[in-house]
This record gives C-alpha cells, sequence and structure tokens, in this order.
C-alpha cells in the first residue's frame, strides 16, 4: 500500500539525518496537511520540499542552542514550530562563477525551481551590498517554508576586500553530484521523482547548504570583516542556513517572554513599512573556528546561525502577507554582527 505524504517524508528525511533526528524534526515541525494526499510510488516535488526544509531546520538546531532551547520549551508545551523561511547567503562577484559553483543566488536557484519554488519577490539591502530574493512554492505557497536568498556583491566593496573575497571564495567547490542533478532533472520534467533516488539525493541537496570552500586565514576573514560582517560570516559558515523562522501569532509578547527568560532576543520588533510583517531574532549563538595563520591554526569564537520570529497578518484581499521587506532584512541580519 502507497504511504500517504506524512510517511513518505520521514522515511526520506530519515536517509538524511537518521530515523530518530527525523522522527524529532517532524515532531517539532507543523506539516501541512495538504501534504498528506501527496504520497505514492513517486516522491512530489512539494513532499521532496518539506523533507529538504525539515533537514535544514534539524540541521541549523544542533548549531543554535538558544533555539533548540526555545523549541524545547515549546515541544514540553504541546506546541509546534511554523516554518516561515529558512534564509541563506551567498556570494556575488561581478563577472564570474562563486569557484565551481554559479554565481550568487543562481547557485540555489538551480535547487529551489525544480522543487516548485518560484522568484516572489527582489530586495534591495544597499546598506550591506546584498541584494535579497525570496522563493515561493508554486503548489502551496502560505503552507511551505519560504527561502530567502541574499547575495553579496563583491564588487562593490574595496580592491583589498575583493581580493581576499576571490581568495576566499574561488575556492568553493559545487556540492551537487549525478544523483542530485538526476533527481532535480525529474522534479523539473515530471513534479516527482522516483522515491529511491530521492532517498539517494536528499542527503546530497541538504548538504549543499554548507561551506564548500576551504577554511579562510584569518588575515583574509579580518579583511573581510572589516568592511562586511555579512562576507566575513560566509567565510566561515558558507551558505549554511543563516537562520530558521518560526510563524508565531504575537511576535511582541513572543519577545516579551523571550527576555523575561534571559535569552538574548533583539530589543526592538522590525515592522514593514506595510504594518502587516513584524519580526525579531535572537542574537547567533557563537561558534569557534580554527583559521589557518601560516603554520599554526587559531582558534576563534565568531557569530553563528540564529534563530528568528515572524508575524504575518493578511491584508484586505484576505491572503496571507507573505512579502519580505528590506529595512527589516537589514535590521534582522544584525543578529549575526551583535554576536
Amino acid at each position: 500500500m502507497p504511504e500517504d505524504g506524512f510517511h513518505q517524508i520521514e522515511h526520506l528525511l530519515a536517509a538524511a539525518i537518521g530515523a530518530a533526528a527525523a522522527r524529532e524534526a517532524l515532531d517539532d515541525l507543523a506539516l501541512p496537511e495538504q501534504l498528506r494526499s501527496n504520497g505514492g510510488p513517486a516522491v512530489s516535488r512539494a513532499a521532496f520540499a518539506m523533507a529538504l526544509n525539515a533537514a535544514l531546520f534539524h540541521g541549523l538546531l544542533q548549531r543554535v542552542p538558544t533555539g533548540a532551547a526555545y523549541v524545547a520549551d515549546l515541544r514540553a508545551a504541546g506546541g509546534q514550530v511554523l516554518l516561515d523561511h529558512g534564509a541563506l547567503r551567498t556570494v556575488r562577484f561581478a563577472d564570474e562563477p562563486t569557484g565551481a559553483e554559479p554565481p550568487g543566488y543562481l547557485a540555489f536557484a538551480r535547487i529551489l525551481e525544480p522543487l516548485g519554488y518560484e522568484l516572489a519577490g527582489l530586495y534591495p539591502l544597499e546598506q550591506l551590498k546584498m541584494t535579497g530574493r525570496a522563493f515561493r512554492h508554486r503548489d502551496h505557497p502560505e503552507d511551505l517554508p519560504q527561502f530567502f536568498v541574499s547575495e553579496l556583491h563583491v564588487d562593490r566593496f574595496s580592491p583589498s576586500f575583493q581580493a581576499a573575497a576571490h581568495r576566499v571564495f574561488g575556492s568553493t567547490r559545487d556540492p551537487l553530484d549525478a544523483t542530485a542533478v538526476a533527481a532535480l532533472d525529474a522534479f523539473a520534467r515530471d513534479g516527482g521523482c522516483d522515491v529511491a533516488l530521492a532517498k539517494r539525493a536528499l542527503p546530497v541537496l541538504a548538504a549543499a547548504f554548507g561551506r564548500w570552500h576551504e577554511a579562510p586565514s584569518l588575515l583574509a576573514y579580518e579583511v573581510l570583516l572589516a568592511e562586511s560582517p555579512e562576507a566575513a560570516w560566509i567565510a566561515t559558515e558558507g551558505f549554511a542556513f543563516n537562520h530558521a523562522t518560526d510563524r508565531v501569532a504575537d511576535v511582541e509578547a513572543l519577545a516579551v517572554a523571550q527576555r523575561a527568560l534571559g535569552r538574548p532576543i533583539k530589543e526592538a520588533v522590525e515592522c514593514s513599512k506595510s504594518g502587516r510583517v513584524r519580526q525579531t531574532a535572537f542574537v547567533a549563538d557563537p561558534v569557534e573556528r580554527m583559521f589557518p595563520d601560516g603554520e599554526r591554526a587559531v582558534r576563534r569564537l565568531v557569530p553563528g546561525s540564529f534563530y528568528e520570529f515572524i508575524t504575518r497578518a493578511r491584508g484586505e484581499d484576505g491572503a496571507l502577507d507573505l512579502a519580505f521587506d528590506s529595512a527589516n532584512a537589514q535590521g534582522i541580519f544584525k543578529m549575526t554582527a551583535a554576536a
């Protein structure tokens, strides 16, 4: 008998992160009920997209103790995370690819678009010399998590910064193998993929959201950091989820409650120009990274990823406001600099 969509997602996820971790991740996440009927001999693009999001969410919690503590509290109270979106940062050189990967956001558009995502918004992040792009799922736009993919424009910085960026990010390897490409081709062509192929592809595609360039030298890191904390973050953390975002009913009340627990949450809530999108976040948790420095390696604590909260209101047409806001995004990006 064919599996329903939820069991299919669980078995896909188990192939990527193990059975116990898959069960825990899916206990933590509210899955769209529409996916239950998506089971069958093939994996739908929506079910695979949800499994990929769950794998990335689980990975983020391994790196973000503050977020993991919040999720543990939520689980103990019988609640679940409604994953609104995940965010990642990429690098764009002026006229060449990023190492062996396509330039900037295109490295991930080639993954997201076959899975049913489409470009839903362009957000200039001028203060950061970056551009953000929102990717929204065609099949379940309100219920499947979005991706917010930003790219840092190297050519807008000083010559010394550009030289350091080429030394660091020019070494980027392409994480996609023949299995991942075959699965993406199937999703793009048919909207679905053979279960066995999907199980082999998910670990590869989840791993693509990681660091695929060599560890930066301490000197290169400091050159990048002097002009762009965001570039320095990419240098150590790569294309991992910079943050994952929980969609909550009242972000202001949540911020007050988390602050009372002593958790390092942003002082102010960011509010979009429309007034319908409000966001806040924990300060990024620090992580220890090794930096080659001549014949030795230096350990330093640097900002890691963080956990975000968002409240979305409905517009006059009754539709949930799924947009982002450039000012909000730039305010939230400071959570890594604040660490």
